[in-house]
């Protein structure tokens, strides 16, 4: 499986970091093109899903996420079990300094079987850049987060 994992450090302390990010309706502030919201139960449990849209305007891709692992405020993993998107993820917080540091890590298994192993080279850089960006965007968002 690909792996796609990217870091920021964030000023703000862990729990306020993790507060943040794990307030999926509010991800859209900071996530590129995508808006997040429970499906199934708080989206704060082990077994609760998430679903996720990303796209622009009526276009887009439906990620549906099933909550593996919750331990606030450090791990929330994640089961992709969509069409396209499908592998586990995680968000994780780390304490550095008076701040934190926050990873978001992917192990894609990749849709279209030999041609999108194929393809990944390609696609890799763009979708390395949307997770590198977001995060970027959720460093300078989470510090002032209530």
């Amino acid at each position: 499986m690909p792996e796609l994992s990217v870091r920021v450090e964030v000023a703000a302390p862990p729990e306020q970091s993790w507060a943040a990010l794990t307030d999926w309706a509010r991800q859209r502030e900071w996530m590129l093109g995508t808006t997040v919201h429970a499906s199934s139960g708080t989206g704060h449990s082990v077994g609760d899903e998430l679903r996720a849209v990303t796209g622009i305007g009526r276009v887009g891709m439906v990620d549906r996420m099933r909550i593996t692992r919750w331990d606030p405020p450090w791990v929330c993993e994640v089961l992709h079990e969509g069409r396209i998107v499908r592998g586990p993820g995680t968000f994780a917080v780390e304490a550095h300094g008076s701040g934190s540091v926050v990873i978001w890590a992917e192990d894609l298994d990749l849709p279209l079987g030999a041609l999108g192993r194929l393809g990944w080279p390609l696609v890799r850089p763009f979708a390395r850049w949307g997770l590198h960006r977001s995060l970027q965007r959720f460093a300078r968002w989470a510090p002032a987060y209530s």
